[in-house]
């Protein structure tokens, strides 16, 4: 009797979910944020699996996010296999390559992979569990899985899968269709042949590698050499960025779905959701009578089929119907509901204009913890910097400004030139310009401190870092 390969889970956390801007942005997209429950979309991935026979998570994620992705799954007490950081966004056809070499590297044995996008809702844990199980038993035999969620409406948005013949505990791949217009969506819905294309996927890492050998040859090349020449760093595995670059974008459907004969899908019917839209989130979590989504600080007044999210101040709508209002600290969304496809054109305009928003929030995570600007002037600006217990900031200098820090709570081992001191509650201290300056926090609760700098020059790139724990190069705190 063979014994089955491990199965190892395999999230994909790239992407910046502009539809659900401004809360995703670039540096801090949705897979990230707590959007449905306590959780964020990353941790509820991760914790989707209990009760499966599954190795450690394999995070696939991009550069930028590394802290991010390795601190939520220390929250909830994951330790992963490997986060893997791609040092571009080419793709899920690469992405899921790099994760396969992974995976095998160091293994005499075969893997199969349970591949899963980081920013999925599913409502039926258990339903989701047994169609893992019928995945494995194609999987196992060499074939590629899919999985097709039942489809409960005409849905524009998303790509299909027709199903053929019968095959262990699903189907035969007939085809991919593409997005559709309503009419026939329509069609697909009532013929009960098709499915959403979930983007999720179960199959053995060395066949993977087969058939994308056989039909993206030059991605399986590209990906091969940049993994073998990946290298550890802390928690991360790092790809060699020179080769990968080279790496045309490709999807996994075009690169190899499309093309093999070895394709199945198997049926997914758990209140399955891609939230890629605030109309998608909006139907994800329950209303209140009048058909309305409010979370934070929000009063209405006659107001309906609305989803409003209110993060730093009151939000107040009077008479408002099917429309999307979401207050962040830096920027305000409102739209009609059946105009928010056209957020990720917003987004474009907010970009091509030079400006920040699209890319950052207000607030700046740090592995050290966060800063947050409270105010900016012509030649001045305060922060909020919070630093968790452990952090350390890196060992700096600026040529262009001077800082003045006040500890609000909490104590501060502070570095400033040759000195080394603590700064406890309601004291302070002065950082000329030029003089070399470090923040950690000793203790065992979190460090506040309010941070006013003054000078001809504010940006963060005026930054000569000499000395950082966890290994960053370049400019930012």
């Amino acid at each position: 009797m063979s014994v089955r390969a491990p199965l190892v889970p395999v999230i994909l956390s790239g992407g910046a979910g502009t539809r659900l801007w401004p809360l995703s942005r670039e540096l801090y997209p949705k897979q990230l944020l707590p959007l449905v429950g306590g959780h964020t979309m990353l941790q509820e991935t991760v914790r989707r699996l209990e009760g499966l026979e599954v190795g450690a998570p394999l995070v696939v994620c991009n550069e930028a996010h590394r802290f991010l992705v390795a601190e939520q799954l220390r929250q909830i007490g994951s330790v992963p296999r490997a986060i893997v950081l791609e040092p571009a966004g080419r793709n899920t056809a690469p992405a899921i390559a790099l994760a396969a070499h992974v995976a095998l590297a160091g293994e005499a044995q075969d893997a199969l992979l349970l591949v899963l996008p980081a920013d999925h809702v599913i409502r039926d844990t258990a339903a989701f569990h047994e169609a893992i199980a019928a995945a494995i038993e194609g999987a196992a035999a060499g074939e590629l899985v899919t999985f097709g969620v039942v489809p409960d409406a005409p849905e524009t948005g998303y790509g299909y899968i027709r199903r053929g013949q019968p095959l262990g505990g699903g189907f035969r791949i007939g085809s991919f269709v593409e997005k559709p217009d309503l009419a026939r969506a329509q069609q697909f819905l009532a013929s009960g042949e098709y499915y959403w294309n979930s983007g999720m996927f179960l199959f053995s890492a060395r066949r993977y590698l087969e058939e994308l050998e056989k039909f993206a040859p030059d991605i399986a090349a590209v990906c091969r050499a940049a993994a073998a020449s990946g290298q550890r760093d802390l928690d991360f595995t790092r790809i060699d960025a020179v080769q990968f670059n080279d790496c045309r974008s490709e999807s996994i459907d075009y690169a190899v779905m499309e093309k093999t004969s070895s394709a199945m899908v198997v049926p997914l019917n758990v209140g399955w959701s891609d939230v890629g839209s605030w109309s998608a989130l909006h139907a994800a979590i329950p209303s209140d009578a009048s058909g309305n989504v409010l979370k934070g600080d929000v009063i209405t007044e006659d107001s309906e089929g609305c989803f409003i999210h209110a993060e730093s101040r009151l939000v107040a709508t009077v008479g408002l119907r099917d429309h999307v209002v979401v207050e962040t600290k830096d920027a305000v969304l409102v739209a009609p509901r059946d105009r928010v496809q056209d957020v990720k054109a917003l987004v474009s305009k907010i970009k091509a204009e030079g400006r920040y928003e699209h890319a950052l929030h207000r607030e700046v995570f740090r592995p050290w913890g966060s800063y947050d600007s409270l105010h900016n002037g012509t030649r001045h600006q305060v922060k909020h910097l919070i630093v968790k217990p452990g952090g350390v900031l890196s060992l700096q200098m600026h040529h262009h400004r001077a800082e003045h820090w006040v500890v609000v709570s909490g104590t501060a081992r502070i570095t400033r030139g040759d000195e080394v001191f603590l700064l406890e509650e309601n004291q302070s201290t002065y950082i000329p310009v030029g003089v070399k300056h470090r923040v950690e926090n000793p203790g065992k609760i979190e460090v506040h401190i309010i941070e006013v700098q003054s000078g001809t020059y504010l940006g963060e790139d005026d930054i000569v870092r000499f000395e950082d724990q966890y290994g960053r190069q370049g400019t930012n705190k």
